[in-house]
């Protein structure tokens, strides 16, 4: 007699997680879809104005810009401090020193070490 009180658990489980994984299928698509590529104007000392596409790599705020050529990354650190690498084609190459974000220019971030900046608007 406990048979089918089991049966009717197993079915109610299995209900249960499709339910759960449907649930998680979405929030992956909804997640995924909110880190695509946006259009955007940035700045880099060594390639000046150019037309890129930002995209927000994680929660801490982290980046990569991609412009004609020419892709940067920068991984946030800490709160306001990052790193940077640069992408030419078929490697990344860290840039030296630690970038920091501007105050007066939130889109900026500045390396005193190198007298560099990288922003995107």
């Amino acid at each position: 007699m406990t048979w089918p009180v089991r049966w009717e658990a197993v079915m109610v489980s299995n209900k249960a997680l499709k339910r759960a994984g449907g649930l998680a299928a979405l929030a992956l698509v909804v997640f995924a879809t909110g880190a695509e590529a946006k259009p955007a104007k940035c700045f880099a000392s060594d390639d000046g104005y150019f037309d890129c596409d930002f995209e927000m790599t994680d929660a801490a705020g982290s980046f990569t810009i991609e412009g004609p050529g020419v892709t940067y990354i920068l991984l946030v650190d800490s709160p306001g401090y990052a790193s940077g690498f640069v992408n030419l084609g078929n490697r990344n190459i860290s840039l030296a020193g630690t970038y920091v974000r501007e105050r007066d220019d939130p889109a900026c971030w500045a390396n005193a070490e190198t007298e560099t900046k990288i922003c995107a608007w």
